[in-house]
């Protein structure tokens, strides 16, 4: 027998839209119906329910079809973590607004070209990134900006053209019915932009929901989390593979505005929390911190890490000093909403270095040149199939494109698969250092300088060279209190590696720049020292 497709009208068809919606404007309320006076969000002193929680969200959003914003329309966000936050994420996908996370950390110029190329209408800004917002918006070449709220997280008075964000937040109104498709789009995230200009990656309802599927199944998630929430809220990581997944299942979220080491440690043992999730450098701070063996951290019970892989040695030391801490590696983009693979538990020694396998609603595979796939063992692209892909990025055809030629996405990043299927991430396309003809992966020399124990932290990139057209160089931080000197950790890599993988150049320095997501930022560590090897022929 072949189905007849279902005819309808237009008003049966959008009743039966609204009906089988499963939006993240949907999120909060689902959830306060099951656990209405379990705690969702703490921050800054302020406890809400997940009542509460949705409360903020339904006038919220209500608010924002009031003032003139539609479905398809963009909202900008700078701000730092707040509770602010997590409710307009919710209701501008109520509304149908595309919400717009900008870092908090660019400059006018940079949050100008974001305005620009996104065509946002209203701007919602922390008190004290007005200045920065209202410079941006000057230099914009073609503004839209019409509504400009601010959120007061401090006693400052609401500047001149600004809106107190609390008039949305207590908004009185009916409630805001807008029907959202699986792929309408809800969010727009900017890439964090290491390598070149920021792209508008789009994001819809299908893309996270399916994401977040992924993360609590592969992750081991559930209601019973206690989580603290310290990266930004900007980035997709700590929005939509955390966040999200506790507002999803009615886990409690405690915010921090940052991720310092002492902080993190005293909220653990304060809150008992059970779940954190990190990148390395994060990890690795609290490690260093003279508070952290004195710290009662029995209560944590899942760890998670990503942005960038864990060094084996830093891996090894997390589970001798935190054994009763389960790990999980998570590997992905913002592309990809963002989990693409992940490694679990039982995997991190054995499997040691490696991203995992494809998420439970991900496939993968690793491609070359010619978009064909390669045997285990070879290193190529790696690619992906998922309802997580990005819907493209936005005003951008060409780069949609050629990132999902062959009905695969095209991650940029460099990797094998090996018999198990298990993914190794290789490099960046853009951070394999060719030098002499050889290939050189950053990652390996980095791995090798690690096992150093006087290193805390290291980046390796390439510099432009005469003779080799490119040279292996190194920046790395020695641990508190170690002495470390340049010629040993050249001598130390060439224990290890061949001659033409260890680095010709190193450069001992106090701390690696990071974006407020604690990815290294290469780019400015290959301009800063980009004359290393002036004048040098050898």
């Amino acid at each position: 027998m072949t189905a007849e497709p279902v005819s309808l009208d237009a008003m049966s068809a959008n009743d039966v839209l609204t009906a089988r919606q499963h939006s993240l404007g949907d999120l909060t309320r689902r959830t306060a119906q099951r656990v209405p006076d379990k705690l969702a969000i703490a921050d800054r002193g302020t406890e809400l329910t997940f009542a509460d929680l949705e409360a903020y969200v339904e006038r919220t959003a209500a608010a924002i079809a009031a003032a003139g914003l539609a479905k398809g329309d963009r909202l900008a966000l700078l701000s730092h973590n707040c509770w602010e936050f997590a409710v307009l994420n919710f209701a501008a996908a109520r509304a149908g607004v595309v919400l717009v996370p900008i870092n908090f950390m660019l400059g006018a110029d940079e949050i100008a070209f974001i305005l620009d190329h996104s065509g946002a209408t209203g701007f919602v800004v922390e008190d004290a990134l007005v200045p920065t917002a209202d410079a941006a918006v000057a230099a914009a070449a073609d503004p839209q900006v019409r509504l400009r709220h601010v959120i007061r997280l401090t006693d400052a008075e609401v500047p001149d053209g600004w809106v107190d964000l609390a008039e949305w937040l207590e908004h009185d109104g009916p409630p805001v019915v807008v029907p959202v498709g699986d792929d309408d789009p809800v969010r727009m995230m900017f890439t964090s932009g290491t390598e070149s200009r920021p792209k508008g990656a789009l994001l819809s309802s299908r893309s996270l929901m399916w994401q977040y599927v992924s993360c609590v199944v592969d992750g081991s998630m559930s209601a019973d989390d206690v989580e603290l929430h310290t990266l930004p809220l900007y980035h997709c990581a700590q929005l939509d593979c955390f966040l999200g997944t506790d507002v999803y299942l009615g886990a409690t979220s405690i915010i921090l505005p940052g991720p310092d080491p002492a902080t993190v440690l005293r909220t653990i043992a304060e809150r008992k929390v059970t779940k954190f999730f990190a990148p390395p450098t994060v990890w690795i701070g609290l490690l260093r911190h003279p508070d952290f063996d004195s710290t009662d951290l029995s209560s944590l019970r899942k760890g998670y890490y990503g942005a960038s892989p864990m060094p084996v040695e830093v891996l090894r030391e997390l589970q001798e000093r935190l054994p009763d801490v389960q790990l999980w590696n998570f590997y992905g983009q913002t592309e990809m909403a963002p989990v693409a693979t992940i490694l679990g538990p039982d995997e991190q020694l054995p499997f040691a270095g490696s991203a995992g396998r494809a998420a439970v609603n991900v496939e993968t595979r690793i491609v070359d040149d010619n978009d064909e796939p390669v045997p285990a063992g070879t290193v190529g692209e790696i690619v992906h199939r998922s309802p997580h892909a990005t819907l493209g990025y936005y005003n951008d055809p060409e780069k949609t494109a050629e990132a999902f030629r062959g009905g695969w996405f095209h991650s940029g990043d460099l990797g094998y698969l090996d018999d198990t299927g298990h993914l190794y991430v290789v490099d960046r396309k853009k951070d394999m250092i060719k030098t002499g003809g050889e290939n050189v992966a950053s990652r390996e020399v980095e791995e090798a300088i690690y096992t150093h124990p006087d290193v805390a932290e290291v980046a390796v990139f390439g510099v432009s060279h005469p003779r080799w057209v490119e040279a292996v160089a190194a920046v790395v931080v020695p641990k508190d209190g170690a002495s470390l000197a340049a010629e040993d950790v050249v001598a130390h890599a060439r224990g290890q590696l061949a001659g033409y993988k260890a680095p010709k150049y190193v450069v001992v320095a106090e701390s690696l720049p990071k974006n407020p997501s604690g990815k290294i930022l290469k780019r400015q560590l290959r301009d800063t020292h980009a004359d290393l090897a002036a004048g040098d022929q050898e």
